[in-house]
């Protein structure tokens, strides 16, 4: 039976949702999708960049990643507004809800993007594509593009091909035309490194990286290069995986709103982050006993110092204390900007070999922490919130730290749209 798989892709998602949510819930009348706009982030919180631009937009050079100062200066009249993750996982999930009409094999790939193994689900992969398209336009308000190929590489490769709101086929047979004379940076696996080593090679496009003998990208790009030879030529035979593998390690991070020159502030931001780590540790049931720290100054150099623990943990106190072990070594006095604590050798183990010196009840620790996860859950994460981070700034100047930092800040996963400008 011939394999069809699907790649569906939200266009502009972040932009679109918003554009959506603004036109049918705030009784908005501009359309962002039509006019310069993109959605970034707070420059006074130094998280100012682009996260997702319009088509418009685009055509000023506007491009995602970039500071929202810059994107300015090469649109004036740009329309930046600020994001709602809250908002975006609502519409991810309403989109897989339309996708799991067609098949009950789907891979979400990202918060806009999923994969559809289609095998034996249709006897017209395009028409069957177009119905899709069409569904998630009239009933959710956005579009997507959706690609139609024999396996996720060329799917994915399809749905990239032109945008918005498209259906795309690449087949074997398609591949010279459809997608050889594409530049070689548009092939899934090759980054910037790899494009700078390729055109050292002279090659260009897709279609010469197909040409290329492998030994020749094997000699200069090891395995990386015999890879991305095989996805020039199309060659892909991964499964799309309806279960997501286990997290192989947990972490999160966060830019402080000042940079940060005192031992005991970095210390409480490592608190916060600690809170967060160990919370989805035990959510998932699983522990750790791999805590590192990294640090980025304000001159944007990147440090990462890792320690082993003697058992896996899912404490709060325990990662926190480890956190701040990694911190001392490695922290050399530098005003630091961006703080994070990332952990591995994830485990399901459940018992705890005591030590002979042992002074600490960990059951009762267990328990505490049990507890408050559950307070939590119930009644939001700041029922219950650890003292030091009850100062405020009006506190002899104490900044105000988030006691969960770290993931989505809050200004992030819902605006005050009170504040906002909904024309």
């Amino acid at each position: 039976m011939k394999r069809i798989v699907y790649h569906v892709d939200v266009n502009s998602a972040f932009l679109s949702w918003e554009a959506v949510y603004r036109l049918h819930h705030l009784g908005g009348r501009l359309d962002l999708r039509q006019v310069p706009s993109a959605v970034g982030g707070d420059r006074e919180k130094r998280h100012g960049i682009i996260l997702a631009k319009s088509i418009p937009a685009g055509r000023f050079g506007v491009e995602t990643g970039e500071p929202v100062g810059a994107a300015r200066e090469k649109c004036p009249e740009l329309l930046v507004v600020p994001p709602n993750y809250d908002l975006y996982n609502r519409a991810s999930r309403a989109l897989l809800k339309i996708l799991a009409r067609y098949t009950d094999r789907i891979e979400q790939y990202s918060i806009d993007e999923a994969f559809l193994e289609m095998t034996g689900c249709t006897r017209e992969p395009r028409a069957t594509a177009e119905e899709l398209r069409e569904t998630v336009c009239r009933e959710l308000g956005f579009t997507v593009n959706v690609g139609v190929a024999g396996n996720k590489l060329l799917a994915k490769m399809a749905s990239d091909l032109k945008k918005p709101n498209l259906v795309h086929t690449l087949w074997p047979e398609e591949i010279p035309e459809k997608m050889w004379p594409l530049p070689v940076r548009e092939l899934f696996y090759v980054g910037a490194a790899s494009e700078k080593k390729l055109a050292l090679l002279g090659i260009h496009t897709i279609g010469e990286l197909a040409w290329t003998p492998e030994e020749v990208l094997s000699a200069h790009m090891k395995f990386h290069g015999r890879l991305i030879r095989q996805y020039a030529l199309g060659m892909d035979d991964s499964p799309v995986e309806a279960q997501p593998p286990a997290n192989k390690g947990y972490g999160n991070s966060l830019t402080t709103p000042q940079d940060v020159t005192e031992l005991w502030l970095a210390r409480r931001y490592l608190l916060s982050l600690a809170e967060t780590v160990s919370a989805r540790l035990r959510a998932d049931g699983v522990r750790i006993r791999v805590v590192s720290v990294s640090i980025r100054d304000w001159q944007l150099c990147f440090w990462q110092h890792q320690i082993t623990l003697d058992v896996s943990t899912d404490l709060t106190w325990e990662i926190y204390q480890a956190a701040c072990t990694c911190f001392d070594q490695l922290w050399d006095g530098r005003p630091v900007r961006h703080l994070g604590i990332h952990t591995g050798q994830v485990t399901r183990e459940r018992g705890r070999q005591l030590g002979l010196f042992d002074s600490v009840d960990y059951e009762k620790q267990k328990r505490a922490e049990a507890a408050v996860d559950s307070l939590r859950r119930r009644y939001g994460q700041d029922i219950i919130m650890r003292a030091s981070f009850l100062s405020s700034p009006a506190d002899g100047g104490v900044p105000y730290i988030d006691h969960m930092g770290g993931g989505i800040s809050r200004e992030k996963r819902r605006p005050d749209y009170s504040r906002e400008v909904v024309s």
